[in-house]
């Protein structure tokens, strides 16, 4: 696997998420200079297309918290009309020590020709949500669930809202659940910094 070549210290970083380059056919880029062309459709998507990094909270009624967690996010692509989605996250001590591994998704962002945006995201811990929504700007996006599925093991998660926009260069979101016979409300937000891309 290689990355992207060194970053210019003068303009945002030029690393990419790790690739094969033997693949038979295009690898996912998470670095628009890298690899196959965007697809047109996801034009309204490129501010996202990245490796971030970061910090951000969690809280809800049922959990002992707030929390601090870390957290990378990837948006990339192969050059077909979808982005990829992955996180991982863990979460930190009062001093911003790693205390452990957390939540983890992976998913697709699915953008369609009317503009309606269809997302598809698989958790860890048993739960499959589809979301539709639209970008509420050029710089951000609001999808909200319809549909939740969940195994038998998972937490009884109802609905969700999600906000993501891009503020001074960073990604922020903020993602409202309602879950466990809560109503809905706040319970992830973040903000992450470019790391590659």
């Amino acid at each position: 696997m290689t990355a992207a070549g060194p970053a210019d210290p003068d303009g945002p970083p030029q690393r990419n998420r790790p690739r094969f380059e033997d693949l038979p056919v295009p690898d996912d880029t998470a670095n628009l200079r890298v690899g196959p062309d965007l697809h047109p459709r996801c034009s309204g998507l490129l501010p996202l297309v990245g490796v971030w990094r970061g910090t951000g909270e969690v809280v809800y009624p049922t959990i002992d918290g707030p929390f601090t967690f870390g957290q990378q996010i990837v948006f990339a692509h192969d050059g077909r009309p979808f982005l990829t989605y992955e996180t991982r996250s863990w979460l930190l001590d009062a001093e911003g020590q790693v205390i452990r591994p957390a939540a983890r998704e992976t998913g697709f962002w699915r953008p369609q020709p009317d503009g309606e945006l269809e997302v598809l995201i698989a958790h860890a811990t048993g739960i499959i949500e589809v979301y539709y929504g639209r970008a509420r700007t050029l710089t951000s996006w609001e999808i909200s669930t319809d549909a939740v599925v969940r195994t038998a093991t998972a937490v009884e998660v109802t609905g969700s809202t999600r906000l993501y926009g891009i503020v001074e260069g960073t990604l922020a979101y903020v993602d409202e659940r309602e879950m466990v016979g809560q109503p809905r409300q706040p319970h992830l937000s973040a903000q992450l910094h470019r790391f590659a891309g």
